[in-house]
């Protein structure tokens, strides 16, 4: 008699954390405590492959089993009441929450107290913590007394509660950006979220993949792309909150993500790699130091050229700009791609910026532009299936009989979801954000195939850095000759 589905994950949980613990052990460093504040060097336990696979497991089959044994109506009702659960969050976010208990020590704060300093109701804070606090995030320790646990600490700006108060405005200055992060999410992006049913539905909006028609646009009542509406003066503290993100996004990954992307070691002397939409030059500059025998251009629009990318190399490798070695270029990506000798083409989270339609025509430039050699290099999140794929079995794109390296990811051991469930599920959060407010969207190999095929380019390799926090997998691409 086979083992039922309960026995199979209990077992899968059971034996991914004789694993775990031993992965920690072997490399001598403790598993972190959810009731200890968050620290870098608490996560790094994760280095450890055999580590990070086991908490994706665990994580899998404990969600899978929760949503097994529960009843069905309140399985459901961990999904409906997410509402709850990023309104409780928001609260506690604008009003400094994790920083004022954080200032009162690890004794904790009473709630009266918390919300004197943050000047709200006490009894309406205390029900939005405590709801919190069984979901664990803050601890409750004693009757309305509140701490903070690991997964709290993370909305931490690090900053004085004085200093936040005296400048709110500069909250999220100099921070390392998660916390901005989380702000942004529970703000513009929560809203444009639950306007979604009423754009979806609208007959003028329903269809469309433009960029000032999207949910964001329904909920912020606005004409205007969320980049524009975020440019306007009144919109000066979520603009300035959302560069800081972004910077915060960018450090999620390890700085020398991008040398795994691709064999630049490969590459001839002097050969040109464009980074297209490549912003200050950030991810081209680890190129420009690493691999020293290749020429950067980096293309961006003229005002990120000049504010940004211009007065970052000057400061970071004025070298690089008066050799010649690094070129910063003004340049529009829907229009005709000027440089026409490219090595590589390389364009680091722009794809999922823009609905298909635009993509193509991004793609269309830079394949007129490209040499019979050039390497395009797509660097986004790969949206996995949430079951198993059976025609990447041979990692073959089965109409043209192609080899595609890496076309398949690494999927669950069953019972669990191939894509590994909630372990997941940033991807598919990235992937939902791109919708509300761009109408646009990260994409699975299979529609990544397709979009590159009807573009005159073939994908020929899929990157999968299994690396703990890894979230980004970069595609290449050839041109169909």
């Amino acid at each position: 008699m086979s083992a039922s589905p309960l026995s199979q994950l209990a077992c899968l949980i059971n034996n991914s954390v004789v694993a775990l613990e031993k992965a920690c052990s072997d490399s001598n460093l403790p598993f972190p405590s959810l009731d200890d504040p968050f620290s870098p060097a608490s996560e790094a336990f994760r280095a450890n492959p055999q580590a990070e696979e086991a908490t994706k497991v665990i994580a899998a089959a404990a969600h899978q089993l929760m949503m097994m044994v529960l009843p069905p109506s309140v399985a459901l009702y961990t999904l409906v009441s997410g509402q709850f659960k990023t309104a409780a969050l928001r609260v506690c976010a604008e009003a400094n929450v994790t920083e004022i208990i954080r200032e009162a020590g690890p004794q904790g704060m009473h709630v009266k107290d918390i919300a004197k300093r943050a000047n709200l109701n006490s009894g309406k804070l205390a029900r939005l913590l405590r709801y919190l606090a069984t979901h664990h995030v803050y601890k409750e320790v004693l009757p309305d007394v509140f701490v903070n646990n690991r997964i709290s600490s993370m909305l931490d700006t690090g900053k004085a509660v004085n200093d936040i108060i005296a400048s709110p405005e500069s909250k999220h200055d100099n921070t390392p950006g998660f916390a901005a992060i989380v702000g942004h999410h529970l703000d513009e992006v929560y809203k444009s979220s639950g306007n979604l049913w009423e754009n979806m539905s609208n007959p003028v909006t329903a269809n469309s993949v433009e960029t000032n028609e999207t949910a964001f646009n329904t909920a912020m009542d606005v004409k205007t792309t969320f980049w524009e509406t975020l440019a306007q003066p009144d919109q000066e503290y979520r603009q300035r909150r959302f560069d800081i993100a972004m910077k915060g996004v960018a450090a999620l990954e390890s700085a020398d993500a991008i040398l795994k992307a691709y064999d630049w070691e490969s590459l001839p002397k002097d050969s040109v790699v464009v980074d297209v939409g490549g912003g200050v030059g950030a991810t081209s500059m680890v190129l420009a130091k690493n691999i020293p025998n290749v020429k950067i251009v980096v293309q961006d629009q003229p005002t990120v050229i000049a504010e940004g990318s211009t007065p970052f190399w000057e400061k970071e490798m004025p070298d690089a700009l008066a050799s010649g070695r690094a070129t910063l270029q003004a340049h529009d990506f829907f229009t005709p791609q000027p440089v026409k000798n490219a090595s590589v083409f390389l364009l680091k989270q722009i794809m999922h910026d823009w609905s298909d339609p635009y993509a193509i025509k991004i793609l269309s430039q830079l394949r007129r532009a490209a040499q019979p050699d050039t390497k395009l290099i797509l660097i986004d999140s790969v949206i996995p299936f949430a079951c198993h794929d059976p025609s990447a079995d041979a990692n073959t794109d089965t109409e043209n009989s192609l080899r595609i390296v890496g076309i398949s990811p690494k999927e669950a051991p069953m019972p669990l979801l191939a894509n590994f469930g909630v372990a997941n599920e940033l991807a598919y959060v990235a992937d939902l954000t791109m919708l509300v407010l761009f109408n646009s969207q990260e994409r699975t190999v299979k529609h990544l195939a397709e979009l590159l095929d009807g573009t005159g380019w073939r994908l020929t390799k899929v990157v999968r850095d299994q690396a703990a926090g890894s979230f980004l997998q970069p595609v290449e691409a050839v041109p169909i000759i």
